[in-house]
């Protein structure tokens, strides 16, 4: 399948109480809002950046 698009899990490993609104809505964005979810979401760059903003919030759980 050379039209398979990479996924990445990612799991919320901390609360956005107290943390910048857009921060919160990055989080939203990424289908997260509590901890301990997970959301599986394709690899691109724009993804990759979004978790790089919230890196202290989340943690990548699998690549495929």
């Amino acid at each position: 399948m050379a039209n398979a698009a990479k996924t990445i899990t990612v799991e919320q490993t901390a609360s956005a109480i107290r943390r910048h609104h857009s921060q919160r809505a990055t989080l939203i964005g990424l289908k997260l809002n509590k901890i301990g979810r997970t959301a599986e979401l394709q690899d691109t760059p724009e993804v990759r950046g979004m978790i790089s903003k919230v890196q202290h919030l989340v943690r990548i759980v699998d690549e495929k």
